[in-house]
């Protein structure tokens, strides 16, 4: 701890602060006992993968005739129109996360649980760059006395909660822009997507375990090496970056689902949906929507977003054109 700052804090506002901590925080070494974080970690994701896309599996497999009205596409379409088998994308995506798991591994390797953090003495250690923000933004007198009157307060806010969850964000916002600026690459450079991307794009009518069914150097130059970035840049924890994994894993296996489901929160929160990524998987949208997995802003930025509606609209100024040909 940083003598020089910890002295900083009264007795009062350090008793606060080391008996206050957030409902997601746990003490404990290693979440699950004599399973290390790191190693749940890996296996987090490829968990949540295989619960979610079994649940998508089961509606695909049922006949309730409810769910109709929500499928993208006919369930007929699925066997028809794709190009490869529901077992070999199932083996290549196995294949896929074992690669990653290894790699994660060996990524890891020496990775081990640390002596319990001294979180107030971090939190101490902050409170000279709170104190000059305070100052910039509220005026020294204001934000002086704002900092005294509630610095246990602040320290807490920050700390728990307005650093974990912009870390988090700018996790997200990484893995989009990376992925966002390969897979546009990949399908503007026609070596590449012959060789590379076109084995995803086999899967005309997406599924929901299908969402990882790459080529084995797309898998991991686009979902390998962009976490990686993302955590290595944001700084998150290891467990912060667990939950950045889990979601993402949720999120890609929800963009490829084949519903449009009023009730999914996946759905509800981004603009990026089952319908919005089925458009990319379609001849008219090959060019379009390369945004993934969390949000759309740089296909919104960069011209490249294809909604419904411009699909419609185009089909409608080919038939006045075929028309007036007429």
């Amino acid at each position: 701890m940083n003598s020089t700052t910890s002295v900083l804090l009264t007795a009062q506002q350090r008793h606060f602060l080391s008996t206050n901590s957030p409902f997601y925080y746990s003490p404990r070494p290693d979440i699950l006992a004599s399973f290390p974080d790191h190693y749940l970690s890996l296996a987090a994701p490829v968990i949540a993968y295989w619960v979610s896309s079994c649940f998508f599996h089961i509606l695909d497999m049922s006949d309730w005739r409810w769910l109709d009205k929500y499928r993208i596409h006919e369930s007929s379409e699925v066997k028809s129109r794709n190009l490869v088998t529901r077992g070999e994308v199932i083996k290549a995506v196995i294949f896929q996360q074992v690669i990653q798991t290894i790699l994660g591994l060996w990524w890891m390797e020496g990775a081990v649980a640390g002596d319990a953090i001294d979180h107030v003495g971090h939190m101490a250690n902050m409170l000279p760059t709170i104190a000059g923000m305070m100052r910039a933004a509220f005026g020294h007198a204001v934000g002086k006395q704002l900092l005294e009157d509630y610095t246990a307060e602040v320290l807490y806010a920050i700390y728990w909660w307005a650093i974990p969850i912009a870390r988090f964000f700018l996790g997200m916002f990484i893995i989009d822009t990376w992925q966002y600026f390969l897979h546009r690459a990949m399908h503007m450079n026609t070596y590449l997507y012959k060789t590379l991307h076109s084995v995803h794009h086999r899967l005309y009518v997406p599924y929901a375990f299908g969402a990882l069914y790459n080529h084995p150097i797309e898998g991991f130059a686009l979902d390998t090496v962009g976490a990686v970035i993302a955590e290595a840049v944001s700084g998150m924890s290891i467990r912060e970056a667990m939950l950045l994994f889990v979601v993402s894993s949720l999120k890609t296996v929800d963009d490829h689902c084949g519903y449009r489901l009023p009730w999914d929160p996946l759905q509800m929160v981004s603009g990026n949906t089952a319908d919005y990524h089925d458009i990319h998987h379609q001849v008219i949208g090959i060019k379009s929507n390369f945004s993934q997995p969390f949000f759309v802003h740089w296909d919104v930025i960069l011209g490249t977003r294809m909604t419904r509606d411009d699909i419609a609209a185009r089909r409608r100024k080919a038939q006045q054109k075929q028309q007036k040909e007429e």
